[in-house]
């Protein structure tokens, strides 16, 4: 089945073969049948003419022959027989049954295996003919002849002397042999046929489906990165205008490709330089805004709140500058994991305890569920807190002040960790889009902690550098629940998580 649905050639080999196959039986049949008729209908006409014959002949010889001379009927029958014998027809070889029938005449017609109904119909003076098994030529007068398939034809003769019973019996073993070669050489010649139109189709198939797989196999190269890989062109056919167009395709991704990763680099580039350029002046300002905010007391209003405001955009543009130079990192291919095995339970407390002022200012109750038990992961903590840092403060941010519940389950190969609020929730489609770099769901909505719009990013990329998976689900007006899963060892294939992603499932299962 797997050949079957892969391969063209095969289904079109397959197809000629059961097509061709049909048409061939039913041509064939439809032959056989036609030379086997006609051959039957040849020799049934020349059997029905030597018996008209045949009569003729008997009635002249028995017109004066006395009825009560027994022997000059048996004489008579014997010339009939000789005279009938004597000469070669168009009919074929055959014997002969005489008789009389008022004396023997059903002894005779028993003893020649004359079937009844062709019997009945000579006696009631009419010419019959049937298809029946009779004794081989030659061999008619031994005890127990062998019996061919035959043909029977029979007439009364009408003399002086009474009525007579003329039956002719003609072998069709020739006639067998005929159809039979016939058939077999219908047979041959259509199994001769069926494997020249199936050579023809997969000769013919082989030079379509040839060019149709080279260009799969170069699109998979392609596909897999290698941006030179071309189809050698011959000629100006239809499979040549394909690998023409293949070609050009391949030409316009390449120099795209080439163009985007220029431009990735270049970005790259000035983001990390930028990033480092800003860190001397942000040094310098830094210490002036501490300075100012310590000496804010002394300041008229306006300024104090000038130092206050100064020292807050301080802090965000110096967690902005920091994101920036994460992203900058991966983007390079240069973060890098330090795991060590550790509890996540502890995590989750440091996680809580960091945004605690956080949770109180938005007048959000975090609740912890998690086992009592210690669950030992390999992991680089410091990444692990900043994810579900990320998360809290997001879920806190958009909670509207409701509880925010943080879920900690496991099982022998991994653990998971569910954040889950109850306010705005996410619409239809947005929670493919939640991880993405500075996107924001609601960009009218006041935000207290006021987020660079990096910090779901960088936690994707933070569950992807431990082989984990960060998801979000979300309805509007039912809240959001972001789960993280890690593996529990270092280098092993998640397949599942323990926690499920969408609430209502864990609700039914409380249930």
């Amino acid at each position: 089945m797997r050949a079957w649905r892969h391969s063209l050639q095969l289904r079109v080999g397959a197809t000629t073969v059961v097509v061709a196959g049909i048409v061939t039986l039913v041509i064939g049949v439809f032959l056989v049948d036609k030379v086997t008729g006609g051959v039957l209908r040849a020799k049934r006409d020349a059997a029905i003419d030597q018996a008209k014959i045949g009569i003729g002949i008997a009635g002249d010889a028995l017109a004066d022959v006395d009825p009560s001379d027994q022997g000059g009927v048996s004489n008579a029958k014997a010339n009939i027989i000789a005279k009938l014998t004597a000469g070669g027809t168009s009919a074929g070889t055959y014997n002969i049954f005489l008789g009389q029938r008022s004396t023997g005449a059903n002894a005779v017609a028993t003893a020649a295996g004359i079937p009844n109904a062709l019997r009945q119909a000579v006696q009631q003076g009419n010419l019959a003919v049937q298809y029946a098994r009779v004794p081989q030529p030659g061999e008619a007068a031994s005890n127990n002849p062998p019996e061919v398939a035959g043909l029977i034809v029979g007439g009364p003769v009408q003399v002086r002397s009474g009525q007579f019973e003329l039956y002719f019996l003609f072998p069709l073993t020739a006639e067998q042999q005929t159809i039979a070669l016939i058939q077999r050489t219908v047979i041959i010649a259509g199994l001769a046929l069926v494997i020249l139109v199936l050579a023809i189709a997969l000769l013919v198939t082989r030079q379509v489906v040839r060019p149709v797989r080279v260009a799969a196999e170069s699109a998979s190269r392609l596909a897999a990165g290698d941006l030179s890989q071309r189809i050698a062109v011959h000629g100006t056919d239809d499979i040549a205008r394909l690998g023409r167009s293949f070609n050009d395709m391949a030409d316009s991704l390449q120099r795209q490709i080439r163009r985007l990763e220029d431009l990735s680099r270049l970005q790259r580039r000035f983001t990390s330089d930028v990033s480092h350029e800003l860190r001397t002046p942000l040094t310098t300002i830094r210490m002036a805004a501490e300075y100012l905010h310590g000496s804010r007391a002394g300041f008229p209003p306006e300024l104090s709140r000038a130092a206050e405001l100064l020292h807050t955009e301080l802090d965000r543009f110096e967690s902005l500058l920091a994101d920036l130079l994460e992203i900058s990192r991966y983007d390079a291919g240069a973060a890098s994991l330090e795991s060590e095995p550790a509890d996540i339970r502890g995590v989750v407390a440091s996680t809580v305890e960091a945004n605690r002022m956080l949770a109180e200012r938005h007048g959000s109750e975090i609740v912890v569920n998690a086992p009592d038990v210690a669950i030992t992961v390999d992991m680089d903590a410091r990444r692990v807190e900043r994810i579900l840092r990320n998360l809290v403060a997001n879920a806190l941010d958009h909670g509207e002040g409701k509880p925010v519940v943080i879920t900690v389950g496991y099982d022998a190969n991994a653990v998971a960790i569910t954040v889950r609020d109850h306010g705005v929730g996410l619409k239809p489609g947005q929670a493919a889009l939640v991880f993405n770099r500075f996107w924001r769901g609601d960009p009218s909505r006041s935000r207290i902690t006021g987020g660079t719009g990096l910090g779901l990013a960088i936690s994707l990329e933070d569950a992807r550098l431990h082989d984990g998976w960060l998801q979000a689900w979300g309805e509007p007006g039912r809240g959001a629940q972001f789960r993280l899963t890690l593996p529990r060892r270092a280098g092993h294939t998640l397949m599942h998580s323990p926690l499920s992603l969408d609430p209502d499932e864990i609700d039914e299962d409380d249930e």
